[in-house]
């Protein structure tokens, strides 16, 4: 439809429970209407040997991991360990490791990951690094790409639940991040309170972070902004003209505690929350705001010395609207709007409404304008509530029903999931009319269009994360892996390619051009920059050690032997610590290392890299270890043994590797 005239404004969007309707009359669209073109495998086809022209990194939901696709073949290139232990690596597992999951809640070896978001300069994917949230236990990690590893991981005190995170500015000067569930907070410590659920529209509040990225990536908290007691969905941030803020979906503005499914939904109108986060740090900078205790872990990788850190730091500047006003409005959103997207011109702000009929388009040039004009329709706890009729630019009619998540193509078109209705539809940025639509199976979440949400979208592919995928692979018992869809978007009409399995529960996915990536790529660790305290560089230097009942095993590899092989000397009561410096210096050649009896199973040592397995044996005996990873044609005979005798007796340390 045309901008809206507001006088003449319909009020579509409040229909209620139209979701529930739609999902009768809907239903799942015909296997039929969901075959590929004849064309379809050609133009994914990637030959052997040859690469695909797109990283597609996709979230791992419940996996706690990041899973890395090339596109258009749908390869499953990685795995990337991120917010769970992972024995295909050791991550989580190895000493080196463990404290990349360490939290003020203990060890959290596994967690619910959601929405990858790739740095950006100049409002461009650049290929430096991808972060990705923790949904459970409110974290944020930040990813490598020279080497597709996590390298960090801040906790987010005063939060529970992290799902509208990390979405980061066009400069990534900061990530963003929103409590999902808000809390009963303290007034003056925040913290979480033993106070009855019934109280929530009393006690309950939320807070809005953000998240101060370094010049080498380090993360810290810069500030938190105390908001009301809502629920706060999903983010993004402005771009160009409106670069600046930021916009995070809230529903629950009911603030009900218990059925939220109908509680939560009585309200016509929800909030999209706008943030001028450069405004807020300039307060922070200048010594606005209170410094609380929040203590919080910000976990590290150490490139030195190639071992995890943990630091706790003690607290956090909170900032409150109504002592500092200026840095948060609300823009009235019809119905439990769920994503918050941001065209590639940073001038309209597209808010999912999930019980809407009509999917809302806001205009920031004039939000701004009912701000300067103080056109407010209310408040809340401080925050103004502006006029919807002000800011409200276009209603894009029949955009399918449940609407969820918007993308876009730099051609001058928008791409939306719609749940219930099963499909993308597209939609122009000029008439805000639909032009064209597609199904899809079924149930599409999110969506992603290589720098779909950046300022230079590749416009190419479009690739729909289904939720639902029965019927569509051969069966797997009650469970099947999820389903993305690849949709070529380069024509007027969109065409289905491809449809492939996805790990986990792909919430998000972000896509970059292959060769932004690929030529940063760390292909081993140089031994001599090896810093790791237990690292041994040579053969020679291998050794054992006792230290009371602690032994230390100094221990190499390469292609194919270890060194030592043969151990004696250990008893039942010691905790042996093998710590496993892979010698080689040469592409894709990991070593890896089991011990019959570790709780552990294996660890995974890149070339030039150290790791350490710690093994308590229980019996005497004689246990034999052994390399995991096929490396050669004697990978079989890569392996050794370690003699334990009784506790008390007295074998002698000794050790060695043949003649």
């Amino acid at each position: 439809m045309k901008p809206i005239d507001n006088k003449k404004r319909r009020t579509w969007w409040a229909v209620p429970f139209i979701a529930i309707i739609g999902l009768t009359l809907y239903g799942c669209p015909s296997q039929q209407n969901l075959a590929g073109s004849s064309d379809a495998a050609q133009k994914v086809y990637v030959a052997p040997g040859e690469h695909d022209e797109f990283y597609g990194m996709f979230s791992g939901g419940y996996s706690g991991q990041m899973t890395v696709y090339g596109l258009p073949s749908g390869r499953h290139l990685y795995t990337i360990p991120v917010f769970s232990q992972a024995p295909v690596s050791g991550y989580g597992y190895s000493e080196e490791t463990k404290p990349m999951l360490q939290t003020t809640h203990g060890f959290i070896p596994w967690d619910d990951a959601h929405h990858p978001e790739m740095s950006q300069t100049d409002g461009v994917p650049d290929g430096r690094w991808i972060f990705i949230n923790a949904n459970n236990t409110p974290r944020v990690a930040r990813i490598d790409f020279a080497n597709f590893q996590t390298a960090e991981i801040i906790e987010i005190p005063n939060a529970a639940g992290n799902h509208a995170s990390p979405f980061v500015t066009t400069n990534t000067e900061y990530i963003s991040a929103a409590t999902r569930f808000s809390i009963p907070m303290d007034e003056e410590t925040l913290e979480n309170q033993d106070v009855s659920i019934s109280s929530y529209a009393e006690n309950f509040k939320g807070t809005l972070s953000f998240i101060k990225v370094g010049e080498e990536g380090e993360m810290n908290i810069d500030f938190q902004i105390l908001v009301p007691g809502f629920n706060y969905d999903l983010s993004h941030a402005g771009k160009g003209p409106s670069a600046d803020w930021s916009f995070f979906t809230s529903y629950n503005t009911e603030e009900a505690h218990t059925l939220l499914e109908r509680n939560a939904s009585r309200n016509d109108k929800d909030f999209i929350a706008a943030v001028n986060w450069r405004k807020a740090a300039e307060l922070v900078a200048n010594g606005e705001g209170r410094e609380i205790p929040a203590p919080h872990y910000r976990n590290y990788m150490d490139h030195n010395e190639q071992r995890a850190k943990s630091e706790l730091v003690e607290t956090v500047t909170v900032i409150d609207p109504i002592e500092n006003p200026g840095i948060i409005y609300y823009l009235p959103t019809p119905k439990s709007p769920h994503g918050v997207d941001v065209d590639p011109s940073g001038r309209y702000i597209i808010g999912g409404g999930k019980l809407s009929s009509v999917l809302p388009v806001h205009s920031f040039e004039k939000m701004i304008e009912a701000i300067e004009n103080e056109d407010f329709e209310g408040e809340v706890d401080g925050i103004p509530v502006l006029n919807y009729d002000s800011v409200i630019h276009a209603e894009v009619e029949n955009a399918g029903i449940g609407t969820l998540h918007t993308e876009f193509d730099g051609k001058g078109y928008a791409y939306t999931t719609a749940f219930i209705s099963s499909e993308v539809v597209k939609w122009s940025l000029e008439t805000f009319e639909v032009v064209d639509r597609i199904d899809t199976y079924y149930s599409p979440g999110h969506l992603m269009i290589p720098g779909g949400d950046s300022m230079q979208p590749e416009g190419k592919y479009l690739v729909a994360l289904n939720k639902i995928t029965k019927d569509r692979y051969l069966p797997t018992g009650p469970e099947l892996f999820h389903s993305a869809q690849l949709i070529d978007i380069s024509g007027d009409k969109m065409e289905l390619l491809l449809d492939f399995p996805t790990d986990g529960e792909p919430h998000y996915a972000q896509g970059i051009a292959a060769d932004i990536v690929k030529e940063r790529q760390i292909r081993f660790y140089q031994l001599e920059e090896n810093n790791h305290p237990a690292a041994t560089k040579t053969e020679a230097d291998t050794r054992v050690e006792r230290d009371g009942n602690n032994v230390h095993v100094y221990m190499t590899t390469i292609r194919s032997h270890f060194a030592p092989d043969n151990i004696e000397g250990i008893k039942v009561g010691d905790k042996v610590y093998f710590h496993v410096t892979n010698l080689e210096q040469d592409w894709d050649v990991p070593h890896g290392f089991a011990m019959l009896g570790a709780r552990t199973a294996e660890l995974l040592i890149m070339p030039g890299e150290t790791r350490t397995l710690v093994w308590e044996p229980q019996k005497p005996g004689v246990y034999p270890f052994y390399c995991t990873d096929f490396c050669s044609a004697l990978h079989q005979e890569m392996q050794g043994y370690a003699r334990v005798s009784p506790a008390g007796s007295n074998v002698p340390i000794s050790y060695g590797t043949g003649n």
